[in-house]
């Protein structure tokens, strides 16, 4: 059964159509968008029509933004929203469910399905998350600052230092001549490139340990997110970078809520 899944992040919302773990017709834009036009509606239309589908799901971490998302659907298409609440078959092994993010939970009910355990989660978004997911459930993880706030606050916080474009830029320089920089603006690219790949590498240290001492077991490790790119080239063998994770668990989060709603 195809869905349409659409994941509602601070800077960008991105969304396909999910059928198990096959992605069709992904797609983004910018979340502030969504308060100014009605592009979506357009969008979400095409998705539904073309791929004949039957109900949304989705995920906020800007809850403003939930009642508006109903307005970008056609009148009385089924919309599911997966909270805390609506998450059946992982077992939710934190002390306060409501305070873990919509987006963790749909990434791990996708690491649940379709990966082996216990697993690590990186999202390389806005901001940085690791979430742990064993034969247990969803036990918790780490939040850190994302590459566009560590790249960001450099500028912000100094009166002389430039902001960094981290498009034009070259953001990965770990293959850099000299190791060091040669300008101010290559001096604060390396730095932050060079800086986030150190710190994503000791966060996943710090937690896969821990996780190897208690399971017995080496963790798989996934990663997700637009930042991927900003990380040093020896990254590419330390995870399994899966795009659409988010989108793939918020698919399999509405099976499982319509088949529990089926069954009473």
């Amino acid at each position: 059964m195809k869905i349409l899944s659409i994941d509602i992040g601070n800077t960008n919302i991105n969304y396909a159509v999910i059928e198990g773990i096959s992605v069709f017709d992904m797609g983004s834009l910018a979340t502030n968008t969504l308060k100014e036009n009605e592009h979506f509606f357009s969008v979400f239309e095409h998705l539904i029509q073309k791929h004949s589908l039957k109900a949304a799901a989705f995920c906020s971490v800007v809850p403003e933004l939930c009642g508006r998302l109903a307005s970008l659907l056609p009148t009385g298409f089924p919309l599911f929203q997966l909270t805390d609440k609506t998450t059946y078959g992982l077992n939710l092994a934190y002390p306060k469910p409501e305070e873990i993010g919509h987006d963790r939970i749909a990434n791990a009910i996708a690491a649940q399905t379709y990966y082996s355990l216990p697993s690590i989660i990186i999202d390389l978004g806005t901001a940085i998350t690791l979430d742990v997911v064993t034969a247990n459930g969803y036990e918790g993880g780490i939040i850190a600052p994302g590459f566009r706030l560590m790249s960001n606050y450099l500028s912000e916080q100094t009166a002389l230092l430039p902001k960094l474009d981290l498009f034009d830029s070259q953001m990965n320089l770990s293959d850099s001549m000299h190791g060091y920089g040669r300008s101010t603006k290559e001096a604060m690219e390396l730095g932050v490139s060079i800086g986030f790949s150190g710190m994503v590498s000791s966060l996943l240290e710090h937690v896969s340990s821990s996780l190897e001492k208690r399971t017995k077991s080496t963790p798989v490790v996934l990663s997700t997110g637009g930042s991927i790119a900003n990380l040093t080239h020896d990254w590419v063998n330390k995870t399994k970078f899966v795009d659409a994770i988010t989108l793939i668990g918020l698919a399999e989060a509405y099976l499982r809520w319509s088949n529990r709603r089926s069954c009473k």
